[in-house]
């Protein structure tokens, strides 16, 4: 049987929605059901997880490549940029909030951050305000991260910096 091409292959970093960065150990084959279905298995280190997508599906399901450099830089100019913040109420705020995390887009998961980021001299955050900026930011982390090849460290200061330079501009 000819080995069939895929857009990925183990040791690639990609983005899966729901659970952000994680990397492909192997490709293998699975009966199910009586098919012989060929499965990307991905493992989510820090959620020490491990999530397996049928290949056919991966693009169905919103899997894809860790973001370009360019994505990234405009990621990092979203958080430069003024918060929106709806007069909506919560509920209805943070469930459009939770889809832009889930939706795995680097750009709406940034906007997420800015939007969700309070300074030092703001009121405090709800709990579940809290739970959905610490979840965008941790997305966001790990892959500014992955594709800088540097350390989460790293990429979490040059957040943090850019949030604060915006705190302190306005």
């Amino acid at each position: 049987m000819a080995k069939k091409k895929y857009d990925y292959s183990p040791n690639d970093f990609v983005v899966y929605p729901a659970h952000g960065v994680g990397k492909i150990v192997s490709i293998e084959t699975q009966e199910v059901a009586g098919f012989e279905l060929e499965m990307f298995v991905i493992a989510f280190e820090k959620d020490k997880m491990t999530l397996k997508v049928p290949t056919n599906k991966a693009e169905e399901v919103g899997m894809r490549s860790l973001a370009s450099a360019d994505v990234v830089a405009d990621a990092m100019k979203t958080l430069k940029g003024k918060a929106k913040v709806k007069k909506a109420m919560w509920s209805r705020r943070a469930q459009e909030y939770e889809q832009k995390i889930n939706s795995g887009d680097l750009i709406a998961i940034a906007e997420v951050v800015r939007d969700l980021h309070r300074a030092d001299d703001q009121r405090e955050q709800s709990y579940s305000e809290r739970q959905l900026y610490e979840a965008a930011l941790e997305r966001l982390t790990r892959e500014i991260a992955a594709v800088g090849n540097g350390n989460e460290t790293d990429a979490s200061n040059e957040i943090t910096d850019t949030l604060q330079s915006r705190a302190s501009a306005a």
